[in-house]
């Protein structure tokens, strides 16, 4: 057994103690963690406001939206452009460019500047009914936070705690931490690693405490423990999966295309940024008064027919048009939550076809399918909806669906979304 000398007691304080850099490194990661715990409630919270007050405005004023939608649209894009350009979009493609040079990306693609602003127009966003959510902001400010506490604890920042400051901002918005992890590996790692796994999971489970401590246990979508039989999951899980993937696929397409697009309208149109966003807030404006059902991230109509309660069929359609309008337009904000509500109109779509099955548990396959078919993420989208509606008697048929949408959605769009918009935050795009 070792004695414990003078030497040694001062050679582990040098190693260990306050002023060394392993201490400093725990203590950034830890003090990030808290933080994307405590911000990404406070974010939810008034996220979730905005959007209230923007319904109840709605409710009382049915077409004040056609004039407030397309100029909120302009000014934001305006605000963008002029202040953080780094800010539009969702957030999750700045952090996958950002991966590459964490010490640039903390001075601009996850800046305290960029993610301030960010967050502000991504309210200002769902205060004027833009077809978006908070998820992919999040992402972005916990990578942001954790780059902020690097940087003060004087430690070098790595591309291991911006994945992991990544997934802990997706775990804490959702209460899903284990979509937290299969994000971190589908999505935010080229490389996962096993020093990787511990870090993200670190950052995962202290921001979770954080979380649950504050807001308390509970689930996104609430308790809804649906679930299908075998043979039953034989039928509907492969349509789910190969048409879902499709529409998942096409929504993609559009973003990606819209995105780069260097002939056409669509690149006649970019190169009019604030004709483009408001012509793109018209069209959101018009569908939302027409259908009173396609503001904001979506989350009532996507509960709603996860419960079982009739929507049009038309839902997911107009939906879908809205979501791609706020996407393409340039508004800071996140797709994660439109697309779960353009999912649950598509799963409404398959109900008509399998009238005899668990309403409930169509709608989920359908979301699953749609979600994987736009981010090419089976295990997150998996894992969101059974963490978010506590259906794990509905996993097995879920996955089955991820993965053929997931293939379903490569006939249609080879790139994966986020690591193609990625490309538009990159240091060679950015130059171009």
């Amino acid at each position: 057994m070792k004695r414990w000398s003078q030497h040694r007691v001062r050679a582990l304080f040098r190693h260990h103690g306050p002023n060394s850099l392993i201490f400093r490194r725990r203590l950034a990661m830890v003090g990030g963690a808290i933080s994307i715990g405590l911000v990404a409630l406070l974010f939810a919270g008034i996220a979730d406001r905005a959007n209230h007050a923007f319904l109840a405005l709605y409710a009382e004023h049915r077409y004040v939206p056609l004039l407030l939608t397309p100029l909120g649209f302009v000014l934001i894009v305006w605000a963008t452009r002029r202040y953080a350009p780094d800010a539009r979009g969702s957030g999750i493609p700045q952090v996958i460019a950002g991966s590459g040079d964490p010490d640039g990306a903390a001075c601009s693609l996850i800046s305290i500047r960029t993610v301030a602003i960010k967050a502000i127009l991504t309210f200002a966003s769902l205060l004027c009914g833009g077809s978006t959510g908070r998820e992919g902001p999040t992402v972005q400010i916990a990578a942001a936070l954790m780059a902020l506490w690097h940087r003060a604890a004087r430690v070098e920042m790595r591309t291991s705690m911006i994945i992991a400051g990544g997934a802990a901002g997706v775990a804490a918005a959702f209460n899903t931490p284990l979509a937290g992890i299969a994000f971190a590996i589908e999505e935010l790692a080229a490389a996962y690693e096993q020093r990787m796994a511990l870090l993200v999971m670190t950052a995962i489970l202290i921001s979770g405490v954080i979380a649950l401590g504050l807001h308390g246990d509970y689930l996104y979508f609430g308790a809804i423990d649906a679930s299908m039989k075998v043979q039953t999951a034989i039928f509907v899980a492969p349509v789910a999966g190969i048409l879902g993937g499709l529409a998942g696929g096409w929504f993609s397409r559009l973003l990606l295309g819209a995105t780069f697009a260097q002939t056409g309208p669509i690149a006649t149109l970019r190169a009019r940024p604030l004709l483009f966003a408001l012509l793109c807030g018209i069209v959101v404006a018009v569908v939302g008064v027409w259908t009173g059902l396609t503001w904001g991230p979506g989350y009532l109509p996507a509960h709603a027919m996860i419960v079982g309660v009739e929507a049009p069929f038309w839902f997911g359609i107009a939906k879908f048009a809205t979501t791609t309008a706020t996407a393409i337009a340039g508004l800071p904000g996140g797709i994660f939550a439109p697309s779960l509500a353009v999912g649950a109109g598509f799963g409404n779509m398959l109900r008509w076809f399998f009238p005899g099955d668990p309403s409930g548990a169509v709608v989920l396959l359908g979301m699953v399918a749609y979600f994987t078919g736009v981010v090419r993420a089976p295990l997150t989208a998996v894992f969101i909806l059974t963490e978010a509606t506590g259906s794990r008697g509905l996993m097995f048929p879920m996955m089955a669906a991820a993965l053929i949408a997931d293939q379903a959605s490569q006939w249609v769009c080879r790139e994966k979304l986020y690591h193609g918009l990625a490309r538009a935050f990159s240091p060679k795009v950015a130059e171009d």
